[in-house]
């Protein structure tokens, strides 16, 4: 089986790449170990932000997104019983985000792929990469019971943290930074309309917590627990309670209640690994950084990944000059680091530390009321949240 780019990933990242690709006259194949099934109930996130949104419009794949979204012009910021709303637009020129999920985007790209896009191949298991420094890379998969190998010109692996594609990159040629927060996030799914307008960021008394939403209809919520927390040891009625405790302001605000329909716990954790390419293997998304989804930065990071690779490839296609593509890796993780750093510090500013004292606490509450009393440093905010530009 021959393609010119070989994607290791059903997700929202590899699924895009097929799709610029494909609209640029450029073969690929797309390896999604799961069943479609799972890959289109797999909850992520849901914040986009405008860099994200033009690439779906420019790809096909808006069309339910412009009719289904949400607009939002900022967000809130509770604490000590206080609200503060932080206006992007106003602040950014008139940027803002939109809420849509994750995965009614990946039920997008799958329709317009299955429809008249290259071949989409679930339950093909990848199981290695083969030679990345020659001009003939190859994948070698399990699909239908048979092992096989996808033979390419470039290999790109959209698999996440845990694939292949990373481990393809020799001891010697990478470096991993990481960090690990001591907490965790107990999120639900709730058929309940949203309490509010725009997605609120709480520090209460006992810890983080935030309100967004997935439609007009359902809303999605987390608390800040400990590591290690069980999600069945959370009754639905103590996770409202906890919610209502740390939203909680002076003035008439509720919190709506309704059926929780999904509960999970999420480790927070911070992963980059550099470089991002090795000959001709180039990693996108999950697969080369993580970020806590404080700062709603992971999605729309593979997004601009692959924003940024589709442009090399198709300037090596049409005109031969590899000169973008062999900067992929610097121009990409530029604009990871500064979402790591603007993920870190949203993280520490919003959650109880387990170590911290009364003096990381009021640290914490100055640089919250910062935010909210000064316009430079809320405009820094508003522009890292709805996204710094990507580099050429």
């Amino acid at each position: 089986m021959r393609t010119t780019v070989g994607i290791v990933g059903g997700g929202p990242a590899g699924l895009l790449l097929a799709r610029l690709l494909h609209r640029a006259g450029i073969g690929c194949v797309v390896l999604e170990g799961r069943s479609r099934a799972h890959v289109e109930r797999r909850q992520r996130a849901g914040m986009l932000e405008p860099g994200t949104v033009d690439a779906l419009r420019e790809c096909g794949a808006a069309d339910r997104l412009d009719a289904e979204g949400l607009p939002h012009r900022g967000i809130e910021l509770r604490f000590e019983r206080e609200r503060h709303h932080i206006d992007f637009s106003a602040l950014t020129g008139g940027r803002g985000v939109m809420i849509y999920p994750q995965t009614e985007i990946v039920k997008d790209l799958i329709a317009l792929q299955l429809a008249d896009g290259p071949p989409l191949l679930f339950e093909a298991e990848a199981l290695a990469v083969e030679n990345p420094l020659s001009d003939a890379p190859a994948v070698r998969f399990v699909h239908e019971g048979r092992e096989r190998a996808l033979r390419c010109a470039y290999v790109v692996g959209c698999d996440g943290g845990r694939g292949i594609s990373r481990a393809a990159f020799p001891a010697g040629t990478f470096r991993t930074y990481a960090h690990d927060y001591p907490y965790s996030w107990l999120g639900i799914l709730a058929d309940v309309p949203p309490s509010g307008r725009e997605l609120v960021y709480a520090r209460g008394a006992t810890g983080f917590a935030l309100h967004s939403m997935r439609s007009r209809t359902v809303s999605r919520l987390y608390l800040q627990v400990p590591n290690g927390t069980v999600a069945d040891d959370w009754p639905d009625e103590r996770i409202w309670d906890e919610l209502a405790a740390r939203f909680a302001v002076d003035g008439d605000w509720r919190l709506d209640r309704g059926p929780v329909t999904a509960k999970s716990v999420t480790s927070l954790r911070s992963r980059v690994h550099e470089p991002m390419r090795h000959g001709r293997l180039l990693l996108a998304g999950d697969a080369a950084h993580i970020v806590p989804p404080t700062g709603a930065k992971g999605l729309n990071l593979a997004v601009s990944d692959v924003r940024v690779l589709a442009r090399g490839l198709i300037e090596l296609h049409r005109g031969g000059s590899s000169q973008l593509l062999d900067r992929y890796s610097q121009l990409c993780l530029d604009r990871v680091w500064q979402a790591t750093r603007f993920s870190y510090d949203m993280t520490r500013m919003l959650h109880a530390q387990p170590d911290g004292d009364v003096f990381d606490h009021r640290i914490q509450l100055a640089r919250l009321r910062r935010l909210t009393t000064s316009r430079p440093a809320a405009a820094e905010l508003a522009a890292n949240y709805t996204g710094l530009p990507i580099g050429r």
